[in-house]
């Protein structure tokens, strides 16, 4: 296992700087993913990590040691890529063994290593197929164990999950989780999917155009969003963000309607701001008056768009209510869980 740490790193592609002074702790044996969509920079972040992409300014370190200049294969690193990246010709039990062959391990380590990554996996019975004879999943599980038979100090993930379907992904997931809490080796993973992130990690590192947005533990980033972007990012359906102007009596929005506020909030009279409540977090009943859209059960949730002040909203709840387009509702937002943005900065107020 071995920490990495990224030090004021900056990446440019001729005159145009992709990645902007990022500095970041990866604690050894953590589950770290890179989150954002796409070109915000976490791709080209891990490739650097990786030796894949050179570093512009700044440093990174694994397991202590500077690596900027070291040769990929020299940093004990093992990479999974999105689309697995297979030897067509070769067996499942050779593309898993090729980089011991490669490094000229002794045949009997490299027939123990496979084995034991092949039952990990569960890929005994399909050690002597090929990748063509293998579906999505099986393939991103034989990607997995050539690296797991490597026993890097680190593993980086590229988006693994984004070719397969959706039942599949949520079951490589489970298992990709599963490895790690085994193994306990550092993993970084890149995704622009925020479930993933939220079910799989340690911490989440959120990204946008090159820099760091928020970093923290899943819970901590989606309750408490440090800006308007992350509020909107993480969570599905995303928080609720409606504009308005504090008053004495609350945050009124520009057609009058007024909200409520939590006691002690820092937010100043007159100034203009996003009001941000998550959708489960409104109750229905008493409170203020809004117009049902359109509704979506889910099952063990109804989803209900409505028109509250001029603005949409979605309110979340578990109970079997029968609304239809036009119904009057109130809903009322859980002032604990109420967020207060500067409407010209984004950052959270207080």
């Amino acid at each position: 296992m071995a920490s990495v740490t990224v030090k004021n790193v900056i990446k440019n592609y001729g005159d145009l700087e992709v990645v902007h002074g990022i500095n970041l702790k990866i604690e050894d044996g953590a589950f770290v993913v890179l989150l954002g969509p796409s070109g915000c920079g976490k791709s080209t972040l891990l490739r650097m990590i990786a030796g894949l992409e050179s570093v512009t300014g700044g440093d990174i370190e694994i397991e202590g040691k500077r690596v900027n200049e070291v040769h990929p294969k020299d940093r004990n690193i093992a990479m999974v890529f999105q689309n697995y990246a297979l030897y067509a010709h070769m067996k499942v039990r050779d593309n898993m063994s090729f980089s011991l062959l490669l490094a000229k391990r002794p045949q009997s380590e490299i027939d123990e290593k496979v084995k034991w990554a092949a039952k990990i996996l569960n890929l005994e019975p399909y050690l002597d197929r090929y990748p063509r004879e293998l579906s999505g999943g099986q393939r991103q599980r034989v990607a997995m164990g050539r690296a797991i038979v490597r026993n890097p100090a680190v593993f980086l993930f590229d988006e693994p999950l984004s070719n397969l379907d959706a039942k599949l992904r949520v079951q490589m997931r489970t298992e990709i989780k599963e490895l790690h809490e085994r193994l306990k080796t550092t993993t970084v993973y890149v995704t622009h999917d925020q479930i993933e992130a939220m079910t799989m990690a340690d911490k989440i590192v959120i990204l946008r155009d090159g820099y760091i947005e928020q970093e923290g533990s899943p819970l901590d980033v989606y309750d408490n969003p440090a800006n308007l972007f992350v509020a909107e990012f993480i969570g599905s359906p995303s928080m609720n963000l409606l504009k308005g102007e504090v008053t004495a009596d609350g945050v009124r929005l520009a057609d009058g309607t007024l909200l409520p506020v939590p006691k002690g909030h820092k937010a100043k009279s007159g100034q203009k701001l996003v009001y941000g409540i998550r959708p489960e977090h409104f109750t229905l009943g008493h409170g203020t008056p809004a117009k049902v859209n359109v509704t979506e059960p889910t099952g063990p949730e109804m989803h209900i768009y409505a028109d509250l002040g001029g603005q949409e909203v979605c309110a979340i709840t578990s109970e079997r209510v029968k609304l239809s387009r036009g119904d009057a509702i109130q809903l009322s937002p859980r002032l604990d869980k109420v967020h207060l943005f500067d409407a010209e900065s984004g950052k959270v107020i207080g």
